[in-house]
């Protein structure tokens, strides 16, 4: 059977990604992309699939149920893959009641749409629910996240996210909804919002601006290429079990200093920057609460049971993430003024 596809946050980063990845597969005869456009979201990023018989694009808020049982019925829809997500970790610190809402109850009504919709008839659907390495918590220095490590989030956004990671277990369980989780480490690539800490520091270098790095930069993550998790998300939606997660890795670990370097290093190079050497704008600053220490997951049941693994190694994608925002400078300015025109 071929999948009439809903893709949430499908405007976003992660998202836009998928939304290209998945376009050409010939199991899916429809993809339709619900996103609010909140100030991540950015049409701009879906200049590739627009026009494209396949795709229709839904401006939709998750908060509206109506709204999105609307756009299930009327699609016809038999999968799920929900990205919709609020995320900046430091804004929900200072403000977690929009992470509340959208993570947590927009993927109550996303579930209910379904259970509504779908009735009985659960045969040939599937409800893919996407996650984050945040909900285990921090690491020490040797261990690894498996998909039985206990939750453990410790900041508003992590227990947003795990609030919503089990809403869909108990889904599963208790309505037999056809779901699947996959919970992954850090991404990176072209089109990620300047929030997150590689387009952030790419984009104070090429304004000569100085680079904030939290605490004493020691702080580590595992670092993950948008197009691999695409491909990652693709093998679990068509072919994961039903009621299981599975963690999405890259055993990439770097240091958040490591990558701060790294990315004035690269800038500099492809930029030819006049006037020094970009190391000299890091500067240490306090560290936000709740700052998790270590993030790495064991991606060995993914690639155990379903052959995925990431394919693109670090140096040469992380050398393509950096040309594309040095090639595309106009790109940051109108994603960053967005945020406070909305």
């Amino acid at each position: 059977m071929r999948m009439n596809l809903l893709i949430t946050g499908g405007a976003g980063f992660i998202g836009s990604h998928v939304v290209e990845h998945f376009i050409t597969r010939p199991e899916i005869a429809r993809l339709v992309n619900l996103d609010c456009l909140t100030y991540a979201g950015n049409l701009f990023n879906l200049e590739k699939v627009k026009g494209h018989p396949k795709y229709t694009f839904e401006k939709v808020d998750l908060r509206d149920r109506p709204a999105v049982v609307r756009v299930l019925n009327e699609h016809q829809i038999t999968h799920v893959l929900h990205l919709a997500a609020e995320s900046d970790v430091d804004q929900s610190i200072a403000k977690p009641a929009t992470f509340i809402e959208t993570n947590i109850v927009g993927t109550f009504n996303l579930l209910e749409a379904c259970r509504t919709v779908w009735g009985a008839a659960l045969s040939g659907k599937r409800f893919h629910h996407v996650s984050t390495d945040e909900v285990y918590g921090s690491l020490g220095t040797t261990e690894w996240f498996t998909e039985e490590t206990p939750y453990a989030p410790n900041s508003p956004y992590s227990a947003s996210k795990a609030s919503s990671d089990m809403l869909v277990r108990a889904y599963q369980r208790t309505y037999a909804l056809p779901t699947v989780i996959t919970i992954s480490s850090n991404n990176y690539g072209p089109r990620q919002y300047p929030e997150k800490l590689i387009p952030l520091v790419i984009h104070r270098v090429l304004l000569g601006r100085t680079i904030p790095v939290y605490g004493d930069g020691l702080h580590v993550r595992d670092w993950l290429y948008v197009r691999d998790h695409a491909e990652a998300l693709w093998q679990v939606l068509a072919r994961g079990r039903i009621g299981e997660t599975y963690n999405v890795g890259a055993r990439n670990e770097w240091t958040n200093i490591e990558i701060v370097e790294l990315i004035c290093d690269l800038v500099d190079g492809l930029a030819a920057r006049a006037g020094g050497k970009s190391r000299q704008l890091i500067t240490f600053v306090h560290d936000r609460p709740g700052h998790d220490r270590r993030y790495a997951v064991d991606a060995s049941k993914i690639q155990r049971e379903l052959g995925w693994e990431p394919s693109c190694p670090f140096e040469q994608a992380i050398r393509e993430t950096v040309q594309w925002y040095v090639n595309h400078r106009e790109w940051m300015p109108s994603a960053v003024s967005k945020r406070f025109n909305d």
